[in-house]
C-alpha cells in the first residue's frame, strides 16, 4: 500500500507529535442532561487517541462538537489556533472529517462522485470530469487501490464504504479523522486492512480520534486513552500505562466482573427449525432450542446468522423448510403469527429494525403489545405506562421519563428498551441477534447477565453474535455458519476460539 501523504500544516517535525485540536473546559447541556461538564480534550498528529466511556459519558456529543454540530455551551474548541464553531461546512474547511459508524454515501454516485461531493472541480460553472476522476483516482490510491473509481457506492461492502470516506478526508486536506465506531460491520481481515490505513494515516502527520468499545482494537491501534464518565473527564494516559483492567474501571468507576455460566435444567424442545432453505441465501438449516438454554450461533459477517432469524421471525421468506414453537408449526412470512406462537427478536441494527426514534421510550416499549394495552380499541395511556414502568424499573434502564424521545438514551439504554419489549409478552423463545453490538462494557456485562437469568427462568434464547468471548461464556451450544450452512454444532466442551474460527472459515 503506498504511503498516504498528509497536508503540509498536518506534518509535524521529527518526532514531534503537535496538538491539533485542542478543548479547553468545553460543557454542553441539553433539556434536563449536562452532556459535557468542563472537559479538556486535545488532538496530536502523527497519533491515535483512543476515546472511551460507557454509553451515556459524552462521547457521541464531543464528536458532534468537533464535527460542527454543536456549540460549548461554554469552554472553546480550536483547530490550529483557529475556534470551531457549530458549522459543519467550516469544520471541514479547517480540517475536521468524521467517518461514522454507517457509511454516509450517496449509493447510486459512484465512487469518484463520492469522494468530490461538493467539491466539483470545474471553471465557470462547468464541471470537468477529467479532473473530478484524477482528484478522486489519488486519494483513493492512497487508501484502497483494489476500487474502481466508477463502482457505484451502494455496490460496495461497508469496509470499503469506509475507506470511500476515508479516501474524501484525504482529497480534503483533513488534518483531523474522527473515526466513530468503524469496525462495527467489518470482518477480522476487513479490520485488519482499515488498521494498516490508519497506521499510514498517523505516519503521514495527521490526528486520529478512535471511538469503540473493543478494548482490543484500543490497545492494537493507540497511542493515548482519554476516559469520559457521566460527562465529564477522567483522565488522559499513554496507551502503555494501561490495562484492559485499569481501562475499564476508569470507564465504569468499579469493577465488573466477568459472566460466570453455571448449569442449569434444560428441558424438552421449544423451537425446532427444520430443513430451512432460501434460494442464494440459506441451504438446509435445521436446529433445536430447549427451554433454559441459550444456543449460540457464531460465523462471519455475511454467513447467514441474520438471515436465519428474519426466516424464522417472519420477517423474510423462505423457499422450504419449517419452524416449530412447542411442536406447533408457525404460518411463515408472518411475524404475527411468530409473535402469537411466541417468538421474540431483538434484531442487529436496534435504531432501524426496532427502535422509532422520534416516538417516546413508554411507546416503543410497548409497541408489540397493543393486544395488552387496548381496550375496546383505544390504548389505555395507564396501562401503557404500567407495562413501561415496570420493564424500565426491572433493567434499570437510565432515563428521565418514560416520555422522552428513545433517541435521547445511550446505546446500552436503547437495548435494554428492545429487550424490554419483548420481556413484557413473556415469550417462549427470544432471539438475540448481536445484543451487545455497539454498547460499553458496563452495560454488556449486565445484558450477559440479564441473558442468563432468563434462560435460568426457562426461556429459550437463540444467541447470534460476531464476539467469539460472548458466544463461549454464554452458550450451552454452539452453531457455527458458514456460507449459508451449518457447518458445525459443538457442545460446551467443543467450543473453543480456535474451534469456531475453523469451522466459520473452511468448515
Amino acid at each position: 500500500m503506498s504511503a498516504v501523504e498528509a497536508p503540509a500544516a498536518a506534518q509535524p517535525a521529527a518526532g514531534e507529535r503537535r496538538e491539533i485540536l485542542v478543548a479547553r473546559g468545553v460543557t454542553k447541556s441539553f433539556p434536563g442532561v449536562l452532556a459535557l461538564d468542563n472537559v479538556d480534550f486535545d488532538v496530536r498528529s502523527g497519533e491515535v487517541t483512543a476515546l472511551l466511556g460507557e454509553n451515556g459519558a459524552g462521547k457521541s456529543t464531543l464528536i458532534k462538537l468537533m464535527a460542527g454540530f454543536y456549540t460549548p455551551d461554554r469552554g472553546e474548541i480550536t483547530v490550529d489556533g483557529v475556534p470551531l464553531h457549530a458549522d459543519p461546512a467550516a469544520a471541514h474547511r479547517i480540517g475536521v472529517a468524521t467517518i461514522h459508524q454507517d457509511a454516509h454515501l450517496v449509493p447510486a454516485m459512484s465512487v469518484a462522485e463520492n469522494i468530490m461531493l461538493g467539491r466539483w472541480p470545474g471553471r465557470y460553472g462547468w464541471l470537468s470530469m477529467r479532473r473530478q476522476k484524477e482528484k478522486a483516482r489519488a486519494a483513493v490510491a492512497r487508501v484502497a487501490p483494489h476500487l474502481n473509481i466508477a463502482t457505484p457506492a451502494g455496490r460496495l461492502s461497508p469496509a470499503d464504504q469506509q475507506l470511500v470516506e476515508i479516501a474524501r478526508a484525504i482529497s480534503e486536506d483533513s488534518k483531523i479523522l474522527v473515526m466513530d465506531e468503524p469496525t462495527t460491520s467489518l470482518s477480522p481481515p476487513e479490520i485488519e486492512r482499515l488498521f494498516r490505513v490508519v497506521e499510514d494515516l498517523k505516519a503521514n502527520g495527521l490526528g486520529i480520534v478512535f471511538v469503540s468499545h473493543w478494548l482490543e482494537e484500543v490497545f492494537a491501534i493507540s497511542d493515548r486513552v482519554t476516559v469520559l464518565r457521566d460527562g465529564r473527564l477522567v483522565g488522559t494516559k499513554p496507551i502503555g500505562e494501561l490495562d484492559h483492567d485499569k481501562v475499564i474501571r476508569m470507564m465504569v468507576g468499579r469493577e465488573v466482573r466477568e459472566t460466570e455460566h453455571k448449569p442449569r435444567p434444560i428441558g424438552d424442545v421449544v423451537m425446532r427449525v427444520s430443513n430451512l432453505t432460501r434460494e442464494g441465501l440459506l441451504d438446509d438449516i435445521s436446529f433445536e432450542v430447549r427451554a433454559g438454554e441459550i444456543v449460540g450461533m457464531a460465523g462471519l459477517v455475511g454467513a447467514g446468522r441474520s438471515e436465519t432469524a428474519s426466516c424464522v421471525f417472519g420477517i423474510d421468506p423462505y423457499d422450504s423448510g419449517t419452524v416449530e414453537i412447542a411442536g406447533r408449526r408457525v404460518r411463515p412470512n408472518d411475524p404475527k403469527a411468530a409473535i402469537d406462537a411466541g417468538i421474540g427478536l431483538v434484531p442487529e441494527d436496534r435504531r432501524r429494525q426496532a427502535l422509532v426514534g422520534l416516538m417516546s421510550v413508554r411507546s416503543n416499549m410497548t409497541l408489540s403489545l397493543f393486544d395488552q394495552i387496548s381496550r375496546h380499541g383505544f390504548l389505555s395511556s395507564a396501562l401503557e405506562e404500567e407495562i413501561a414502568a415496570r420493564e424500565i424499573r426491572s433493567l434499570a434502564v437510565k432515563t428521565p421519563s418514560s416520555k422522552v424521545r428513545v433517541s435521547t438514551l445511550s446505546g446500552g439504554n436503547q437495548q435494554k428498551v428492545v429487550l424490554g419489549r419483548w420481556l413484557a409478552r413473556r415469550p417462549k423463545v427470544l432471539i438475540l441477534d448481536e445484543p451487545t453490538k455497539g454498547i460499553d462494557v458496563g452495560a454488556k456485562s449486565e445484558i450477559s447477565e440479564l441473558i442468563l437469568r432468563l434462560a435460568e427462568s426457562g426461556m429459550a434464547i437463540l444467541l447470534i453474535s460476531s464476539e467469539l468471548p460472548e458466544i463461549l461464556s454464554l452458550s450451552d451450544r454452539v452453531l457455527v455458519m458458514r456460507s449459508g450452512r451449518i457447518s458445525a454444532a459443538l457442545s460446551r466442551a467443543e467450543a473453543t476460539s480456535e474451534t469456531i474460527m475453523s469451522y466459520a472459515t473452511t468448515g
